[in-house]
């Protein structure tokens, strides 16, 4: 199987990232997939990470954390923004074509022999543990694809369970509460792990409580009771920092990425690492950490006159944040203009409301480039509504990004948000629109 073999095997296979359905939510098909390739997933230790938003950066800065501490460490997030290769890195690095192509063909083989017929998202996830297996990383950072209980990432056993935080996503498979989704996501949480919980809410974090305790989990570390940011401040490229945790208190942190969440997930990755290792981390290795994090597609700035981000905020819990960077942070001198476009499945009117885009100069609407992306000229409709002034709509994300950039200014701002798969394509687009 080459490169374009695998590629075809995983578009022959049922796909939640582009029709939206999931039929039968289940573990049992990757465990029996996993279990005829030898348990990869159970080679090394695990740190396992679910939230509605900040997961993959959490998981990011846990990553680099743990390569400045000197371990091998596999990574598995998604979605990816270019390439599938992003999924599986090692110390940070995607795995190359030829490696992705032999990890595919193993799964595929193991379909044959288990007769089990596994989804996209399940195939990926094999891939990831027999390739990270098979390079003999130290520890895997894990990034939950979906909720938690159910997902195909939850047959690990892991050392370290970690939430972010929880906000009303994927309401349909474990709504209709905040409640039933902190309890889908509870479900991360081992026998003999600790918890790390960054979810503040009280009757939220008991729910997690509970459900480590339910299972036998070693302790929970509950930010706001074990852990807290001392100062989480706006610095030049990114955030200041300190940090209180069980072992110490760190201060006058860098964290080179943007937005107050950020320190919040820079934390909590932080506490995450120093219960993995059972001890604090010593203060060179948290900075060569933190100096590393980078997150594509994350309030990533591309280009300066004009400015150019992109941001993947696809829900109103992300867009919120997304806009209070923008907005506070960045105050442009010249013109605000928005390229966005969403999936079907979320309310588009709830998610413009959330990236204030009303207070936008000129907005471009598009349509996502999957076919549960919700139509461009329907979501300008929506922005109208909003009060929105100079909407426009395209049907393609390069159309509407190429109109946004080639009409802005040097001191315009332009900011492309709403779902992944646009921020996705607009950085192949924007890569080679900028300077």
């Amino acid at each position: 199987m080459n490169y374009d073999d695998a590629l075809a095997y995983l578009e022959q296979h049922s796909n939640y990232e582009t029709s939206g359905r999931i039929n039968s939510p289940t573990t049992q098909r990757i465990e029996r997939l996993v279990g005829a390739m030898g348990d990869p997933h159970l080679s090394c230790p695990v740190i396992h990470v679910t939230g509605t938003n900040g997961k993959g950066s959490t998981a990011q800065i846990i990553t680099r954390l743990l390569v400045a501490h000197g371990l091998r460490v596999g990574t598995y997030t998604s979605p990816h923004l270019e390439r599938i290769n992003e999924r599986l890195c090692v110390d940070g690095e995607p795995i190359t074509d030829e490696e992705f192509a032999e990890a595919v063909g193993t799964v595929a083989d193991m379909e044959i022999v288990t007769g089990v017929r596994p989804t996209f998202f399940e195939a990926v996830t094999a891939a990831a543990f027999g390739y990270f297996a098979a390079v003999a990383v130290d520890v895997m950072v894990i990034e939950v694809g979906l909720l938690g209980r159910w997902d195909a990432t939850n047959v690990v056993e892991s050392a370290v369970a970690v939430i972010t935080n929880v906000g009303l996503d994927h309401a349909e498979y474990a709504g209709p509460t905040l409640a039933d989704i902190a309890e889908e996501k509870s479900g991360i949480a081992k026998a003999g792990s600790i918890v790390v919980c960054g979810e503040t809410n009280p009757a939220l974090a008991a729910v997690f409580a509970a459900a480590a305790g339910g299972v036998g989990a070693d302790r929970v570390v509950q930010r706001g009771e074990n852990y807290r940011l001392i100062d989480n401040e706006t610095a030049l490229g990114g955030r200041r920092l300190s940090v209180q945790t069980p072992f110490a208190v760190h201060r006058d942190l860098f964290l080179p990425l943007h937005g107050a969440h950020q320190g919040e997930n820079a934390a909590t990755a932080l506490v995450a690492v120093e219960a993995f290792f059972g001890h604090l981390l010593d203060p060179e290795v948290i900075g060569e950490g933190f100096a590393q994090a980078r997150m594509p597609g994350r309030f990533e700035v591309l280009g300066h006159q004009p400015l150019v981000i992109i941001d993947g905020a696809h829900n109103p819990h992300g867009a919120d944040r997304c806009a209070e960077v923008f907005f506070n942070d960045f105050d442009p001198a010249g013109r605000r203009i928005l390229v966005v476009g969403c999936l079907q499945g979320r309310s588009p009117h709830d998610l413009l409301a959330a990236l204030r885009a009303d207070e936008f100069d000129v907005v471009h609407c598009c349509t996502a480039p999957t076919e549960r992306g919700v139509s461009g000229r329907e979501l300008a409709a929506v922005a109208r509504e909003l009060g929105c002034d100079n909407v426009y709509f395209a049907d393609s994300v390069l159309d509407a990004v190429a109109a946004a950039y080639r009409a802005a200014e040097s001191d315009d701002a332009l900011l492309v948000a709403g779902s992944l798969y646009v921020v996705g394509e607009a950085r192949t687009a924007l890569k080679r629109l900028v300077p």
